[in-house]
């Protein structure tokens, strides 16, 4: 038995063993954290295929952190060729499901035309999503979208409010860019 203020040895290769229990019995999370250990090679040999397809199986049983990562998996070639549509589609799922990454990411593929049109609107929204989850990136994005006044009114004023938020979350170039705005004048 631990105590409170006793350090628990970390065994991944338990950990491992356990997760896969788990997956095997249908636990979300359980494949999650096994793609988690495969991914980054903690108490088992490191195999970017294998995290893929445990982050699937996440995902299908409603992870959107798995999710996630699989869009992100895709999206960077790791493990798997890369594939900016199934990225789309599992990173628009784990958006779906409440992950600002994924939000933001599908915001910077609308917002570069990345496996889907150039749509600034779009990627308005996505980043919007982004911000609210507490994404510093989409807020900056955000912020650059109205201070450029791409699929959006431009207002430097909400500009500037995004990118403070994005500051206040220690993303620096929000900072960079508050300040900017504020010494003209907004």
């Amino acid at each position: 038995m631990y105590y409170v203020g006793q350090r628990i040895k970390q065994d991944y290769a338990k950990a491992a063993e356990l997760f896969k229990k788990a997956c095997d019995g249908g636990v979300g999370y359980g494949c999650f954290n096994l793609g988690l250990l495969l991914d980054n090679g903690q108490g088992v040999k490191q195999d970017y295929f294998k995290a893929v397809q445990y982050y699937k199986k996440a995902c299908d049983s409603g992870n959107a952190k798995g999710c996630y990562n699989v869009g992100f998996m895709y999206l960077n070639g790791k493990g798997i060729e890369q594939n900016y549509s199934i990225a789309n589609k599992y990173l628009n799922k784990a958006c779906d499901s409440g992950n600002a990454n994924g939000c933001y990411d599908v915001g910077v593929m609308y917002d570069k035309g990345i496996a889907v049109k150039k749509d600034y609107s779009n990627a308005k929204v996505y980043y919007k999503k982004a911000c609210d989850g507490g994404n510093a990136r989409g807020c900056f994005n955000l912020g650059v979208l109205y201070y450029n006044g791409k699929g959006v009114k431009q207002g430097k004023q909400k500009a500037k409010v995004l990118f403070d938020k994005a500051c206040d979350m220690q993303n620096q170039r929000g900072c960079y860019a508050y300040r900017k705005l504020n010494e003209q004048g907004y």
